[in-house]
């Protein structure tokens, strides 16, 4: 992990949403400096599903060393952003650093999106980056450090990244085309830079969206708090960068990534709007002369050979013991489309076990759906399932937590595939 080097020591750091998660461990990181923080968040009383108030977030703060303000604030009001802003400068005599985390999600299509949830993203994403940055840069104009850092993505035009869930990418890039925009019209003044992580990060948000055994996939938020860090101890010269956390860290000469795993050594989560092949992105980009223009696929799709669904099914038959049943408890059904496509199952309860064509005989605990090339790529290895499902590739209906076994099950049965 990253060594305090005491270099925000009396800074004042201005942090949306660090009630809680990302925000609050960027916070506890500064305050281990001795820094001030502006906790503005609105988080008042303690959700039963998301633990932390701005006022447990601030005692957190003070023990760690540093000095709290909690502030009411909702990023999509106006108002409440200026009053904090004017009692942090009021209290600190300044603001030196912006950090602006607050961030509304929906991973839903275009038709399953209600209007209140697009306003929502918008609101809180775009426009709340947008005016909480233009209320404090004044301030930040006068510091010697003047940071911006924002939690969004690098611009990635893959259509992959839209497809799924439009408006939430429109709403996180609109926060990353404020660090675009923003680093050049404040160019030696401050410096602006966007930084996300290459893995999921284990969140109270990330229970909800992902269900229970999401966390042994991702990493802490410690490593957010570390790069974070990292980035506002440069430079005003450091300005208009997209850091991916364990890049920076890499420069900063750390190379074992397993302390910020939850459970070292499983397999982790890719998070959004990164490709996995950027190689063959860029190379597409190249020949279509511009990034709108990408195909969904990012390897051209090859025909599976005949039967090749039914002989991994054979496979995975014969690898079946009643030790693999008793530790998985599921009933898998895969929705093929394409050569060898219908249904298939995977039967994981019933003595035994068993696998082949058809419905199986109990009610499925989870449906795949996919196409037959990409559910042969997916067992022999060559395509995570992970980053089938995120890319809209694979889609899963039913338990989570059981079709996460099943992918610890398939780099199991890989080595005879």
């Amino acid at each position: 992990m990253l060594p305090n080097t005491g270099k925000l020591a009396g800074c004042t750091v201005f942090i949306t949403g660090a009630s809680r998660g990302i925000g609050k461990a960027i916070a506890l990181k500064a305050a281990k400096d001795g820094a001030n923080i502006v906790i503005a968040a609105k988080t008042t009383q303690a959700h039963p599903k998301l633990p932390g108030t701005i006022y447990t977030a601030a005692e957190e703060i003070e023990a760690a060393g540093g000095k709290a303000l909690p502030c009411i604030v909702d990023v999509r009001d106006e108002q409440q952003i200026s009053n904090a802003v004017e009692k942090a400068v009021e209290k600190f005599g300044g603001i030196d650093v912006l950090v602006n985390n607050a961030s509304a999600i929906s991973l839903t299509n275009t038709l399953e999106t209600p209007t209140k949830r697009v306003d929502l993203m918008m609101s809180v994403n775009t426009r709340g980056t947008y005016l909480t940055s233009k209320a404090c840069i004044p301030h930040l104009k006068k510091s010697k450090i003047a940071h911006i850092l924002n939690l969004s993505p690098p611009l990635n035009l893959n259509p992959l990244w839209f497809k799924q869930h439009c408006a939430y990418t429109i709403a996180k890039y609109g926060m990353s085309m404020c660090v675009l925009g923003m680093a050049e019209e404040f160019k030696g003044e401050i410096a602006v830079n966007a930084l996300w992580p290459k893995t999921a990060i284990h969140t109270a948000a990330m229970d909800m969206l992902g269900g229970s055994g999401i966390e042994s996939q991702c990493r802490k938020v410690d490593i957010i708090a570390d790069a974070a860090y990292s980035i506002l101890k440069k430079p005003k010269s450091f300005t208009g960068n997209f850091i991916i956390d364990e890049n920076i860290l890499k420069e900063e000469g750390i190379k074992d990534f397993d302390v910020y795993a939850i459970k070292p050594g499983h397999p982790l989560l890719p998070d959004f709007f990164l490709d996995e092949y950027p190689d063959t992105i860029t190379k597409k980009m190249e020949s279509h002369g511009a990034g709108t223009q990408l195909k969904e696929e990012q390897q051209p799709p090859s025909k599976p050979p005949s039967g090749a669904v039914k002989e991994t099914f054979k496979i995975v038959k014969a690898s079946l013991s009643d030790d693999l049943v008793k530790a998985t408890q599921a009933v898998y059904q895969f929705e093929l489309s394409g050569e060898d496509g219908g249904t298939w199952f995977l039967d994981l309860k019933n003595k035994g076990g068993n696998a082949g064509y058809g419905e199986p005989s109990d009610q499925a605990d989870v449906v795949m759906t996919m196409s037959t090339d990409d559910f042969v790529k997916m067992f022999s290895g060559k395509l995570k399932p992970t980053m089938a499902f995120m890319s809209g590739k694979l889609k899963i209906k039913g338990n989570m937590a059981l079709a996460i076994k099943l992918e610890k099950l398939m780099s199991q049965m890989q080595a005879k595939l």
